[in-house]
């Protein structure tokens, strides 16, 4: 087993330290993680159109398209806000004006879809949605770099129109982006209305097949195992593979909100960011809440100690505390169940949903709530969710379970060692 740490320390970690670190990602991460306010928000609207309850249901149905309209103007729109935060992002790293960063990319993105002319005069020409969402993200992601380089070449070639001192901040750095805004805004024109180049439709055909393994056992198990691997090394597992599969994760959310508000009686995708926060990450990475409550009534006094430290944030899927005070961090013991337990969850959880016994998650609900009321919340209000949750956590427990014991015996061992070892020194 050190060996094998040391085979991860050497091989596994620096290129993904790396990774996590690369300055494109980073916006993207920052970017993505940015609409997550409005994404939960948005969604909770959904949950008020389309309620559990049957009685409910039939109360608002009169009123549905007002009830969505927050939903429509936040969720279905989240691409175009990712593509501020992430030209925002990147303009920050290069040290560039953080406002024109994001007003470019912005720009840059909505030139990919072209207005529709509608039949109704006082309307004009109106944007469809329907690429401004989750299914626009990688294309919002392409645009926004593209524009913020198109910023950086031009302040490094002196491509800019310079203010004379004295003129406000605000004012010379509008003025230092108007070239690169020409050059952005030409560039996406001639390639989309005049090449008559579909940009958008190219780039997601690119991306297709990543998003379709997204989907895919191998696609949930992958980042499952590699999460699960970093947290044991004492790396922020979530943080690093979520900077790549989150824009993955929210196209394929996005879907399934689209198929629930169209009232579909079975969603398309499996593996969207809540199938992962609550069926497998029970408790925070590594499922480690049954390991708490394990700890809770341990015989070791340290383990007892740490295990109700850890219980309160456990449950809100914190689990910090258990990772680093147990540790599981570089512990050969706990990394066997912390690696094992989320691999047996995500097979029975993505069974369960892909044989429709139990609903596909399509709302994307606050991450610190308890995992059976996140399980409910997302799943538009299936029950056998919280019945897959328990299952999930009775078996992420058990396996942690003689792990546990083995541990906490040689703790007491320990434990009574140095009981010994005082009352020798009082006695003297």
């Amino acid at each position: 087993m050190t060996a094998f740490f040391e085979w991860l320390e050497k091989y596994l970690l620096p290129p993904m330290t790396k990774l996590s670190e690369q300055r494109h990602l980073r916006a993207i991460r920052d970017g993505i993680i940015s609409t997550i306010p409005m994404i939960i928000v948005g969604s909770f609207f959904m949950i008020i159109a389309f309620p559990p309850v049957p009685s409910w249901a039939a109360a608002v149905k009169p009123y549905v398209g007002k009830i969505l309209l927050p939903y429509r103007l936040t969720m279905g729109i989240m691409a175009l806000y990712a593509a501020f935060g992430i030209g925002y992002s990147l303009a920050k790293s290069y040290k560039l004006n953080e406002l024109s960063g994001g007003s470019l990319a912005v720009v840059a993105f909505l030139l990919t879809n072209l207005p529709v002319a509608v039949s109704k005069p006082d309307l004009g020409y109106v944007l469809p949605l329907a690429n401004l969402g989750g299914s626009g993200m990688f294309v919002a992601i392409i645009m926004s770099i593209f524009a913020v380089e198109v910023l950086r070449f031009a302040k490094e070639k002196n491509l800019t129109i310079k203010m004379p001192e004295g003129v406000p901040e605000c004012v010379s750095s509008s003025f230092a982006a108007l070239i690169p805004a020409a050059i952005i805004i030409t560039t996406v024109f001639l390639v989309r209305v005049v090449a008559n180049f579909d940009i958008q439709q190219f780039i997601m055909n690119l991306f297709k097949p990543l998003v379709y393994a997204g989907n895919t056992l191998g696609g949930v198990l992958v980042p499952t195992i590699l999460i699960t691997l970093l947290w044991s090394c004492g790396i922020h597992g979530d943080s690093i593979v979520g900077t790549v599969a989150r824009p993955i994760w929210l196209t394929l959310l996005d879907a399934n909100t689209k198929a629930y508000a169209s009232g579909a009686a079975v969603l398309p995708n499996i593996a969207p960011e809540p199938f992962f926060q609550w069926f497998i990450w029970i408790g925070g990475s590594g499922a480690t809440i049954g390991l708490v409550i394990l700890m809770v009534f341990s015989k070791s006094k340290y383990l007892k100690d740490i295990g109700r430290a850890s219980l309160l944030p456990g449950i809100c899927n914190i689990n910090e505390p258990v990772i680093f005070g147990a540790p599981i961090m570089l512990n050969p013991l706990f990394m066997i169940p912390f690696i094992l337990g989320p691999v047996v969850e995500c097979l029975i959880a993505y069974g369960a949903m892909y044989f429709n016994i139990v609903a596909r998650p399509c709302i994307l609900a606050p991450w610190t709530l308890p995992a059976p009321i996140g399980a409910y919340i997302a799943t538009g209000g299936d029950w056998k969710a919280i019945v897959l949750v328990c299952i999930n956590f009775a078996i992420a427990t058990i396996i942690y379970y003689p792990f546990f014991k083995a541990y906490e015996k040689n703790l007491l061992k320990d434990e009574e060692k140095n009981m010994q070892a005082e009352t020798v020194s009082v006695s003297k």
